[in-house]
Parts: C-alpha cells; structure tokens; sequence
C-alpha cells in the first residue's frame, strides 16, 4: 500500500508543479480559441511579440495577392487586410471601410473583379461587396454556420462565391447582389468518412457536439485553471505557513485558504478526471510528431455528431476558379483537386493531381496555355491538368513527389503577385516577396501598414497553444512541448485520482472501524 501511494505522490507532485504552470496557459489560450469571432476584434501590437512575428519584407502571409484594376490602381490583400496602391507599390491608402476591426475580421483570401465593374471580397468572417456610392463594403448575411468565404468567381453576370462548404451563385449587382445557396453533389465513389486529425480536433474543442460541446469544453479549461492554481498553492502553502508559525507570526487565513485548496482541488480532479484524461489525449494528436501518425487516416464519423453532416463537402471546400478553355469551375478541396460542370455542379476527380500541403491551399493563378499556378506550403507548382509533368515553378525543376508525412517544401507560399508590367512574386511565409525570374525586388512595407497591422488575439493564443512562440527558446524541440505536456497531463491527472481513491478508501476503512 506504502508502496503505491508513494508512487502516486512522486508521480503527481512534482510533474504536477511544472505541468501547473504550462496547463494555465493551456487553458486560457485554448478559450480563446473556441471562440474566435467573440475575439477577433482585440490585436496585439508586433512590437510585443518575438522578433519572428514582425513583418518584414512582407512576410507572415501579410499578402495573399493583388487585382489590377488599372496601371494606377491596384488592390492588394491578405492578412493586412485591403489596401490600394499605384503601380510602384509603395504608396498605400487602407480600403477597409465597413469592415469591424481587428484583423481577424479583415483577413481576405480573394478579391474579384466582375465584368461589369462590381468588387467582392471573400473574408475569414463573411462574403462583402464594395459599395461605390457609399464608398463602403457591406457584408452579405449568407452563411452564419460557416462565414469563412475562400474564393470568388464570374461568368458573364453571374457571380459565384465559394465558403468552406457550399457554393453561392447570384447575378451580380454589386451589394444588392441575391445570392442562392448550392450544395455541391457527392463525386463518383463518395464515402462518408472524416480524418482522424479532424476527428481528434473536433473532440479537443468541444465543437464535435456544437456550441454545447465547445462551452463544455471551456469549462474544462477553467477547470484545468483552478486545479492547477489550487495545485501550485498546496505546494508553497504548508512551507510558507511553517515559516509564518516559527516567526510567530498568523498564518490562520493562509491555513484556511489551503485546506479549501486542497479540499476542492480533490474533489474537482475526481469528478473531471476522466474528462481530463481524453482533453490531453486528443491534444497531443494535434501537432507534430504524434499528428504524423494520424494524418492519413479515416474513421467513420460518430453518429448525430457535428461531424455526422448531409452534405458531403462540409468544411472541405478551399477554392473556386472558372477554366474558360475548358468550360468548367476547377475546385480545390481538403479531398485533392475536381473538375466540375457549371450545369450540375457534379465534382470529377482529377486525373493529375496538382501538389498541395495538408494545410490548404494558398495560391490558385491561372499561367498561360491552360496552365495554373498552385501555391501552398509545399511550394509553388506549374500545373497543367492535361499534362504529366509538374514543374517546381521558383526551381525550373520537374517535380518528384515526395515521401513521408512533410508537409513542408522548399518554400512555404502563402501568396503570389504579379505587377503591371508582368513580373511576378512569389509570396514567402517566412521570407516574405521574392522576385520570379527577374531582379527587381518588391518594394518594402510603408509605415502606415506596419503601424496599423497587429496580430490577433486568436493568433497569439494559437502560437501559445502550439507552443510555436517559444521557438526560439528551444528550437526545433518546441513541437515536443505539446505532445510531452499531454503525456505528463495524463499521468498527473490519473496519478492524482488514484492518490485520492486509495486515501478515501483508507479513510472510509478506518471510519468504519473506529464505528
């Protein structure tokens, strides 16, 4: 019995202590996160941030892309938001009127031109359209279960717009544009099977069972706040009151606020416990090197559950673009790249399949001869769907497709412009604009940008969560915070329910003996 209860103390104690300190950020970051449009209008200023999320040469996805409207008017966008410059690319005015602020609220994956002059701009919170009497963009009311548009297309006077899971089609009219909503049919062979990744997402954030799920899973987060709190004041609290007691100095208070401590601290641990456990296990699964292990894998998705949906492209759809030659919407999808008519909207499954990160697409330009440029983090590929062969674009290299679970190339894209005069930059995560085949190099970012531009509170909360904002701390070995704190979780929190039973146990022994 000594044995194991010993076991117990050591495996709860002090892996608990240093646990306490990363679980409370754990939680309160991972709150944040469930709630990202609660959020989205509180930014953090860069300067407060390690010297990696500085902009600099346009880096950190700060541009998707641009839309020439003329050799002196161009709207560039992306993490930045929208901005109209000239045709030099330094002089910047913002074009955000209408939309909240925050960047979150002002992070746009595709602007779009149609025929007749109308603005639409797809954003992470909402379709817009660019009202020119007004001088003001105004958000359309489509898709509250999922705001996020990725891309916005024309044909002739009809406009389409693309969200994570359905495509809406309106003849365009500017704001006034009536949008009717289209669910996309099933391709040939569908089975209804989710990832593993999206599974174990889902169960960590609660959001598998909807908004019930997500709060109860918040309350999990201030539960891991108050034991971890509770747990750091029953470590210091006995050699504080000793010091107090031998200085003959009161120490009542300090006494009654850790027996309360440890009182509740038990009896909370007991009854979430279990909860706990599948918390931290999921959580692991979520980042490198453990998601390796899941990434590929598909489970039928649980029954009733927010993953149990109707239309088969639910949050799989990542972007839209019409293929005039051809006469059909190309479609980028977490499934690989379709091919679908404008009629019936039936996807077909492409035979040459473009390389595209697990992470999504970025870019999704159309070259020249029926060709496309496809960007994300794996790379920027010339691709053509009719042709075998798949060039590495910045490297004027076939490519070889990769083995392993990397889901990193030799550049990480997040954006592609291409100036008035033709020349064309590749957008850098981390290295920012880089010159394609050509030595004029891209203007610098104005100080308007920089000074206006923050990181939102939702972004800091997930390089937190990740452990990512440390990287400079402990290098490479900052993917291991994640999957070691899960574990060590694991551990703390069976150790300790299995402490507090063999004590309660004992203790109801010798009440009924003493009885």
């Amino acid at each position: 019995m000594n044995y194991w209860l010993n076991l117990y103390k050591k495996l709860h104690r002090w892996p608990g202590l240093i646990l306490s300190f990363i679980l409370l950020y754990f939680g309160i970051t991972g709150i944040v996160m469930n709630h990202r449009e609660l959020f989205a209008g509180i930014d953090i200023q860069r300067k407060y941030m390690p010297e990696v999320y500085s902009y600099k040469n346009w880096n950190n996805a700060a541009l998707k892309g641009n839309l020439i409207i003329s050799n002196d008017s161009i709207i560039v966008y992306g993490n930045i938001g929208i901005w109209v410059t000239d045709s030099t690319f330094k002089n910047y005015r913002p074009l955000h009127v209408g939309f909240p602020q925050g960047s979150d609220y002002r992070k746009v994956f595709d602007i779009h031109r149609t025929p007749n002059g109308d603005l639409y701009a797809a954003s992470l919170f909402g379709l817009y359209a660019y009202d020119t009497v007004q001088k003001v963009w105004k958000k359309f009311d489509l898709s509250p279960d999922m705001p996020r548009f990725v891309a916005v297309e024309s044909i002739g006077d009809s406009v389409f717009a693309l969200n994570r899971s359905y495509l809406f089609k309106g003849k365009s009219e500017g704001c006034y544009t009536r949008f009717e909503r289209i669910e996309i049919n099933a391709p040939v062979g569908y089975q209804n099977d989710v990832g593993m990744f999206e599974t174990m997402w889902q169960i960590h954030s609660g959001e598998i069972f909807g908004l019930p799920g997500q709060l109860f899973v918040d309350f999990l987060g201030l539960i891991t706040i108050f034991l971890s709190t509770t747990g750091i004041i029953y470590f210091f609290f006995p050699g504080w009151i000793k010091r107090r007691k031998n200085r003959n100095k009161t120490a009542k208070k300090l006494v009654s606020v850790n027996k309360w401590s440890l009182k509740w601290h038990n009896k909370t641990g007991a009854w979430f416990f279990a909860f706990l456990v599948i918390l931290f296990f999921t959580g692991m699964f979520l980042r490198p090197p453990l998601l390796i292990t899941i990434a590929n894998t598909r489970v039928t998705p649980l029954k009733f559950s927010h993953l149990d949906q109707p239309n088969p492209w639910y949050d799989k759809l990542r972007d839209l673009h019409y293929d005039p030659d051809r006469q059909v919407f190309l479609l980028s999808t977490s499934e690989g790249m379709f091919y679908m008519n404008k009629k019936n909207y039936q996807p077909q499954f492409m035979n040459i399949q473009p390389p595209v990160s697990v992470m999504g697409i970025n870019t999704f330009e159309p070259y020249r001869d029926g060709a496309y440029l496809i960007g994300s983090f794996s790379g920027l590929f010339l691709w053509h769907p009719s042709f075998p062969e798949i060039i590495n674009y910045p490297l004027g290299t076939v490519y070889k497709e990769q083995t392993g679970s990397r889901p990193i190339g030799d550049f990480k894209v997040s954006g592609f412009i291409k100036d008035t005069q033709g020349n064309e930059y590749m957008v850098d995560y981390d290295q920012g604009i880089l010159p394609l085949y050509h030595q004029k190099s891209f203007p610098k970012m104005p100080q308007n940008i920089l000074g206006e531009c923050g990181i939102s509170l939702w972004n800091f909360s997930l390089e937190v969560h990740t452990g990512r904002i440390f990287q400079n701390i402990l290098g490479i070995f900052y993917i291991l915070l994640v999957p070691l704190s899960g574990m060590a979780g694991i551990v703390v929190v069976i150790s300790g329910y299995l402490l507090w039973r063999k004590k309660y146990k004992t203790k109801n022994k010798n009440r009924i003996a003493s009885s």
